[in-house]
């Protein structure tokens, strides 16, 4: 009987069905319905350093970034969007709050998408049917994103609090306003920087609406921290099949947003998986050193875009299945390390060739795919 050994098979299971929302363009992504789960950053350049922004939208484009977002506070941004929208390789939407006329520069300029803050918009809700129109007119969809940091200071007195119920008071009261005027291009966001409080506005808006969500824990904090902030809260949004599109907000280059919400996807199996490395946490049994065995793979195999599972393993309980079961494998012992390629022992290798042997082997088996992705780095 023949095993099928490697990444799994697709289509992969998921834990439940996408929720079906609406579907709106965001230039050339589509968000809701069946459109994959797309990922969002912003840039943290100056939008009026129009060099700078467009590099940094290319570094997220190579990261695989789908839409990227740009700040407008001043005039002098909105006069640098129409350069930003027509050379930028991914949706450009434009981040408003506080003055609705850079709704319509941006909307002029061409950018994809524009984000509004019903909470800091003076006199938003008299331009609603003006903004609807002019939106409908360039095909432009609208973002509806608030935030527990700038909440509509009515629905702070009324609940006291940013509570689940007041972000998604706040959310669904604006988007009344779009649906009386006929415009239903939108997707919504509430955001909150604590992932219980977030979790739940999510869970009572996907209840009441059928509009796209965009999901975020705000100002989740540096690397390590907003990382499992934000791992927590999405992973309980899609494991129900809640969320339409992400932005991972860290205090780190917007570039690691970007890998760490692809990873999320790929682990609830919500994107294809591309390379996967296992390797066990070390203990009292490993018999070499598999912390820098496991970074030496990793930084040797960045940039790769084959869906390989790779193992990385330390002693002789569970590496040789772990290795065995993998696409490539080790399992180390005694300073040398048994290579397995789709489940077969091919060569063993004293422990100081483990590295580039594996590196080799897995440029190997991604060219017999046809996906190399970035040259590997070379180990001395």
């Amino acid at each position: 009987m023949s095993v099928n050994l490697g990444m799994p098979a697709a289509p992969a299971p998921v834990l439940a069905p996408r929720r079906q929302t609406r579907q709106i363009k965001v230039g050339k992504v589509l968000v809701g319905g069946d459109a994959p789960i797309s990922v969002q950053s912003m840039t943290t350049t100056k939008t009026t350093d129009i060099n700078a922004t467009l590099q940094q939208i290319a570094e997220l484009t190579a990261t695989g970034c789908d839409i990227v977002r740009v700040a407008v506070p001043s005039q002098d941004d909105a006069d640098a969007l129409p350069i930003i929208a027509m050379k930028s390789q991914i949706p450009v939407i434009a981040d408003i709050h506080f003055q609705p006329r850079y709704v319509f520069a941006a909307i002029d300029a061409g950018c994809a998408a524009v984000r509004v803050n019903p909470g800091n918009i003076k006199q938003f809700d008299d331009k609603v049917a003006e903004i609807a129109k002019a939106a409908s007119d360039a095909g432009v969809s609208l973002r509806i994103g608030v935030n527990a940091g700038s909440l509509d200071k009515r629905l702070l007195a009324k609940y006291g609090a940013p509570t689940p119920e007041a972000l998604v008071e706040s959310a669904l009261w604006e988007a009344s306003l779009f649906e009386d005027v006929g415009f239903h291009d939108f997707k919504i966001s509430v955001k909150h920087n604590d992932p219980v409080v977030m979790v739940r506005a999510y869970e009572m808006l996907s209840e009441k609406c059928d509009y796209p969500l965009h999901l975020g824990v705000t100002e989740a904090g540096p690397a390590f921290q907003g990382t499992i902030k934000s791992s927590v809260a999405f992973g309980a949004l899609l494991s129900k099949g809640i969320g339409d599109t992400i932005r991972v907000s860290l205090s780190a280059p917007p570039a690691e947003e970007v890998k760490v919400g692809l990873k999320i996807l790929e682990s609830l199996n919500l994107r294809p998986r591309k390379l996967d490395i296992v390797s066990c946490p070390s203990c009292g049994r490993a018999q070499v050193d598999v912390y820098t065995l496991a970074e030496q793979v990793t930084k040797g195999l960045e940039g790769m875009q084959a869906p390989l599972r790779v193992a990385v393993m330390g002693c002789v309980v569970n590496g040789p299945g772990e290795a065995r079961e993998a696409d490539l494998g080790v399992a180390s012992g005694n300073g040398k390390g048994q290579i397995f390629v789709k489940g077969e022992v091919i060569k063993t290798v004293p422990e100081d060739e483990i590295v580039e042997t594996l590196i080799i082997e897995a440029q190997r088996l991604a060219a017999e795919m046809g996906e190399i992705g970035t040259p590997a780095v070379s180990v001395s």
